[in-house]
């Protein structure tokens, strides 16, 4: 740093810190909470904007002249370009990992304080714009998400906000992303409280609304009035539905949980090649350009086909869809198209992530929902299984059961197809749909496919308080690395002197690499410490015992304190994965911590 940057720096410092001591003298801290929240709000809806303008503007440029009545070679081109593009910007630009935008939401929030760095405010809309207007065959919402997230995190950073209130303002950032993206306030308010599981206390309520509501109604001064998704209801929901809304909340259940498992042995497959982004392109690319090739609907984020099924009446209306593919005027193939396009998305959506772009799976899970809901009715119909049933009202169920499922989040599909697509006279097959889609997915995978991966390494935030506040605590963070060792062969008299200076009842025995060889606990050796004859005829390796357990480094919370209540230790001891110890955890200083943050979750 040169020294005017540096007395530029100083210079921001001290007007910051001016800024904030009249902050705090006349605005007091919940109202300053409400104005980042209507920042956020604001923030998140201009993200959304640029993104989706960036996406139509490079979607237009590269496909406006294409034949739709003939198959493109030119898709076979575009999606290696759009994933090549996108990893240079990444690992050159941005020099890190901005994957799974959800996913690190959630990480971020249980294990960094819900601190996001500053490149995500703005990285996940360049990436996704790079790979979704080339075709990647992913969404916009999670990056959006992310960014939205960011700009709370970063915001409450800059204003020194306590931890408490960055992760409130991630959740505004969340919130404030998904009601931009849609125009939809309340679903964006219920996907904060069961996808990233912040609880909604009276204190956190109004924040996230403000950003919800301010998201909003800035995207319909940016975008006008017209939703994402348009849909006008021809035929009324009735009661002798109910069975075909239950089976096709099963069949939702059962597509999520295909997405699901075929999205995880896609991963597994392109993890293998971490090392070799090279490779990971070429399989990426080629996969997604000929699955593209072949089913154009795959291109991009599917907006488009969506809105054809949710609008089209007839068989004519529909083979639309075949445009610009191989399949192009032969109606009498558009079940046998419809089925291969909802089935191959997932593999496209992971391609294209794997080869290395950018993008969700919150625009997939819609889509292929939407795909999934129109074929059902539509075989229905074809075989007279029962009461007619209209396939543009099952196509909306059907984005609704997917996202249920897929996400674990019924609620968030429910409101949020009502408000995108103003469909709020089918509550009622909504609900049956989602829960029974929900349900279904639940016997076969407890956590969503954002919280699969946190589940497994024990860092996912749940409702459940015991375990959040558990997923929340910092085990560096109660870690006492200020210990007094000995040695295996020190005498009884050096021990003593040990004892003497030690500020625990816990002396650790350390081989001369640094390794737990065992422990001397003073309160059992009472006996022999004060008799002077002793202390040259005993040694430490004959006083240790070993500990009752020895924990990682790298342990969950809720094994820790499992230990603690197994063992009824005051003290254990942490090593490293090289099996040098860390330190010691003391049981009175990790329940104090405990309850101070059981307390600070649950004040209101």
């Amino acid at each position: 740093m040169t020294a005017e940057e540096y007395l530029d720096k100083e210079q921001e410092n001290r007007l910051l810190n001016r800024f904030l001591k009249w902050r705090e003298e006349h605005i007091s801290p919940r109202m300053f909470v409400l104005i980042l929240a209507f920042m956020v709000g604001l923030f998140s809806a201009m993200a959304a904007f640029i993104l989706h303008s960036l996406i139509n503007q490079i979607v237009l440029l590269l496909t406006s002249s294409f034949d739709s009545g003939n198959a493109n070679w030119l898709y076979l081109v575009y999606p290696v370009i759009g994933i090549y593009l996108t990893s240079l910007f990444v690992r050159y630009v941005v020099k890190d990992n901005i994957s799974h935008g959800i996913t690190r939401i959630l990480y971020a929030i249980s294990s960094k304080r819900s601190r996001l760095r500053g490149h995500n405010c703005w990285s996940s809309v360049i990436a996704s714009a790079i790979t979704i207007g080339f075709g990647g065959s992913v969404g916009a919402e999670a990056p959006i998400v992310l960014t939205g997230s960011a700009i709370g995190s970063n915001l409450g950073k800059l204003f020194k906000m306590d931890n408490k209130t960055l992760m409130l303002l991630v959740g505004c950032g969340s919130a404030g992303a998904i009601a931009g993206i849609f125009k939809a306030p309340i679903a964006g308010l219920v996907f904060t409280l069961e996808v990233l599981m912040i609880d909604l206390t009276m204190a956190s309520l109004l924040p996230i609304l403000i950003s919800c509501v301010t998201a909003t109604c800035f995207t319909y001064i940016f975008r006008g009035s017209m939703s994402l998704f348009t849909f006008h209801l021809d035929s009324a929901w009735t009661v002798e539905r109910v069975p075909a809304n239950i089976l096709l909340g099963v069949a939702c259940g059962l597509v999520s949980l295909y997405f699901i498992r075929t999205m995880t042995l896609c991963e597994g497959v392109f993890a293998r090649y971490k090392d070799k982004p090279y490779v990971k392109l070429c399989i990426g690319g080629v996969v997604l350009s000929l699955l593209i090739f072949l089913f154009p609907s795959l291109y991009g984020e599917g907006y488009k086909d969506i809105n054809l099924l949710l609008n089209g009446q007839t068989q004519q209306d529909w083979n639309h869809i075949l445009n610009n593919s191989l399949f192009a005027g032969q109606g009498n193939l558009l079940v046998l198209y419809l089925g291969l396009v909802m089935f191959t998305k997932v593999v496209a959506t992971s391609a294209t992530n794997g080869g290395g772009g950018c993008g969700g799976t919150f625009a997939p899970s819609l889509f292929i929902g939407c795909f999934a809901g129109f074929l059902f009715a539509h075989l229905w119909n074809m075989y007279h299984l029962g009461v007619y049933l209209p396939e543009k009202n099952f196509a909306l169920l059907g984005m609704a059961g997917v996202m249920s499922g897929v996400m674990h989040a019924p609620l968030t599909g429910i409101f949020l197809i009502a408000e995108i697509t103003g469909g709020y006279d089918l509550f009622m097959p909504l609900m049956i749909v989602s829960v029974c889609a929900y349900l279904t997915i639940n016997l076969f995978e407890k956590h969503s496919i954002y919280g699969m991966r946190l589940a497994k390494e024990g860092k996912l935030i749940t409702h459940h308080t015991d375990h959040a506040v558990l997923t929340l605590m910092s085990l560096d963070s109660v870690i006492d690395k200020q210990y007094l060792a000995v040695t295996p062969d020190m005498y009884l008299g050096e021990i003593v002197n040990k004892v003497s200076r030690s500020k625990t009842d816990i002396l650790p025995v350390l081989d001369a690499g640094g390794g737990l060889l065992g422990e001397i606990n003073i309160t059992k050796i009472r006996h022999v410490l004060f008799r002077i004859e002793l202390y040259h005829h005993f040694k430490a390796q004959q006083l240790m015992a070993p500990p009752a357990v020895v924990l990682a480094d790298d342990a969950p919370m809720t094994e820790v304190m499992s230990a603690f209540d197994r063992t009824h230790a005051d003290w254990l001891p942490v090593i490293d994965s090289d099996k040098h110890l860390k330190g010691y955890i003391s049981r009175r200083r990790m329940y104090g911590m405990y309850r101070k943050m059981v307390a600070d979750l649950s004040q209101d």
